[in-house]
């Protein structure tokens, strides 16, 4: 009897907790967990077309109402468990930093590590926290020991964060930039893989390759490149600040050496958080930007040693990665890949306009960029802003120029109307 009275209880207890459970948990989530049973048996591709699933993916995040953020290559708004889980440690954090902020919440580093490690398809010996793909390239850059007449091949494409840095090093090292320009938007591998091959010479010790570069959403063949630098011992740092959580890969395919992302961007984690990829028989090659002790000589957490931080913000990535999950990377990366089209495919034959990021997946994704004959990208920009409330960004970079188009997967098509309609009216006049 006294054994029935416990099984009896603790079916009680059960219940309690999944009723509660019910009560407690958002509507946005518990339609969201709804819709994501009831395709199931759908395909990613498939699943792209359908704006009615994507609408509870949109109730997952807190978004401005004001207006239209089609920037999301910048800084992408992460999802509201994301923005809940980063206050709900700062809270925890503040109430004795000292004690909370160092032996309960950064205890999750390690788990973190993994969970960043099964997503990247690497070893969680190879990753380390960073607060953003700047500081993680820039650890590389500037640990690599270079020296005079040594040659790095780097594009006039790639981000001007990373090109400042290898310039530093020229001016005070005197290794030596061989700068390839880039004729874009491309969808000739071979071309793109040539103006890298071409640049070799015995001098060349490492080769960067911006995965995408993200003023105009090119796809570049990284692991094309990369098997030709191998070949001729040159080592090879990838820029995957816009692939990461983007489209779907794993780093050890790109057959890289060193490898940096932002996790604000694609993966919606919070800002300033990023992480740096370095193969694990390379982490002795490499000095930390900050000093670590000798024995962590190869050891990825050396170059973690920032000092105190902020940890409420790395912790609350754990939930980006549970999202991303939850939604499937294929599923995502369609999505993108069926919302750049839509808005390029009903533009492209405006007078006028001219599209400049391919339509296929093997070339781009998410981003898009557009231009007007005989109008400045900052016009257009402005415009859209003022008049319709959609917020972009106008790039002009060596030469490219055009307004660049980033939506996410809380975009709507509705949404992407709007800025259809604006760039009509603004080529009209």
């Amino acid at each position: 009897m006294s054994n029935r009275r416990s099984f009896i209880g603790k079916i009680g207890l059960a219940s309690a907790a999944a009723v509660a459970g019910n009560i407690f948990q958002p509507a946005w989530s518990r339609n969201l967990k709804s819709a994501l049973n009831n395709v199931a048996g759908v395909t990613p591709a498939d699943l792209a077309t359908d704006d009615e699933f994507w609408y509870y993916v949109q109730q997952s995040y807190t978004i401005s109402s004001n207006f239209i953020n089609l920037n999301n290559g910048g800084v992408s708004p992460a999802p509201k468990v994301v923005a809940d889980a980063m206050k709900r440690y700062y809270d925890i954090s503040n109430e004795a930093p000292s004690y909370f902020m160092w032996r309960v919440v950064d205890q999750g580093r390690e788990p973190l590590r993994k969970n960043l490690a099964q997503l990247a398809g690497c070893d969680a010996e190879e990753i380390a926290m960073q607060r953003n793909a700047s500081e993680a390239l820039e650890t590389v850059i500037f640990g690599l020991d270079l020296k005079a007449g040594d040659e790095v091949v780097l594009t006039k494409q790639d981000y001007p964060n990373m090109i400042a840095a290898w310039k530093q090093r020229e001016k005070r090292e005197g290794i030596k930039l061989v700068w390839i320009n880039l004729e874009l938007p491309s969808e000739d591998e071979n071309y793109l893989v040539k103006q890298y091959t071409d640049a070799f010479t015995p001098k060349t010790k490492l080769v960067q390759i911006t995965h995408m570069i993200n003023w105009i959403g090119q796809k570049l063949p990284v692991k094309k490149i990369a098997d030709a630098a191998k070949k001729k011992n040159i080592e090879v740092l990838v820029d995957g600040a816009h692939t990461f959580a983007q489209f779907e890969f794993k780093i050890p395919e790109l057959n890289c050496d060193y490898f940096g992302t932002s996790l604000h961007k694609w993966l919606g984690a919070p800002i300033g958080t990023g992480f740096l990829y370095v193969r694990k028989e390379k982490i002795k090659n490499v000095w930390p930007m900050f000093g670590a002790p000798d024995k962590q000589e190869e050891n990825i957490r050396k170059f973690e040693h920032l000092g105190t931080r902020p940890f409420y913000i790395e912790q609350a990535t754990d939930k980006a990665i549970d999202f991303f999950d939850m939604i499937g990377a294929k599923r995502k990366e369609e999505r993108l890949l069926y919302l750049k089209n839509y808005w390029m495919e009903r533009v492209q034959n405006i007078p006028k306009v001219k599209i400049k990021t391919s339509f296929k997946k093997e070339f781009g994704c998410a981003i898009g960029l557009v231009s007007v004959d005989g109008k400045k990208p900052a016009e257009l920009d402005s415009y859209l802003f003022t008049n319709y409330k959609v917020h972009t960004v106008g790039i002009e970079w060596e030469n490219i120029s055009g307004v660049r188009i980033t939506p996410n997967v809380y975009t709507s098509t509705k949404n992407l109307d709007r800025l259809v309609e604006g760039i009509e009216k603004f080529v009209k006049g």
